[in-house]
């Protein structure tokens, strides 16, 4: 009996961890994963097909603007805030200074988090790969000598950098703090250098 009772709880544990892992590897807001990918590979999908779809550079540039724009938007707005729990903004106060503001959603008292691991994947990957993406275009379009270009790709570049260097200073902290870290490693890495292997010795 006593064995008995020891497989069954094994098992019911080993369950446990599968629901767990289910519920991390999960993705929990479909469309908003959908439309985080959506905007921005489509924008960079025309700019590659947009001289053998139509002549019209107009038409190609107005169509990879609206993207970029509806990008922008959605991610800044809707996709950071339900798969990740980041989200910024700029606010004017009384006095009619300009704040940036950067925020990251508080763990709830159980330390179970809304976000799943498969959309933080999703989310990052999209985030940092599309600007990569549209600086290579800048350069590309640079040596080239495609002028008519560069404004569209800076355009995608100023866009999705200004979302990506929001959610890292969301992700990380502000200024502040990642000039204290720094300070703080530097200052423990030289006292590991300095310090003698026997301790400190008087001269």
């Amino acid at each position: 009996d006593s064995s008995d009772d020891i497989e069954d709880v094994s098992l019911f544990d080993a369950d446990d961890d599968v629901s767990r892992r289910s519920k991390k590897s999960k993705i929990r807001h479909p469309v908003a994963s959908f439309f985080h990918l959506f905007f921005r590979v489509s924008a960079i999908v025309v700019y590659l097909l947009c001289e053998l779809l139509t002549s019209s550079f107009i038409a190609c540039m107005v169509t990879i603007i609206l993207l970029l724009s509806c990008d922008f938007w959605a991610v800044k707005n809707v996709t950071g805030r339900l798969m990740v729990g980041l989200r910024w903004w700029n606010q004017v106060d009384d006095d009619g200074r300009s704040h940036w503001v950067f925020e990251a959603r508080k763990v709830s008292a159980q330390g179970s988090k809304t976000s799943s691991e498969a959309e933080s994947r999703i989310f990052w990957l999209g985030l940092i790969t599309c600007p990569m993406i549209w600086v290579i275009f800048a350069f590309s379009a640079l040596f080239s000598f495609k002028v008519k270009w560069l404004a569209v790709v800076v355009m995608g570049v100023v866009l999705q950098g200004a979302n990506l260097y929001g959610y890292i200073r969301c992700k990380v902290g502000s200024r502040k703090n990642l000039t204290s870290m720094a300070t703080n490693y530097l200052g423990k890495q030289f006292l590991r250098q300095v310090r003698l292997p026997g301790g400190w010795k008087p001269c």
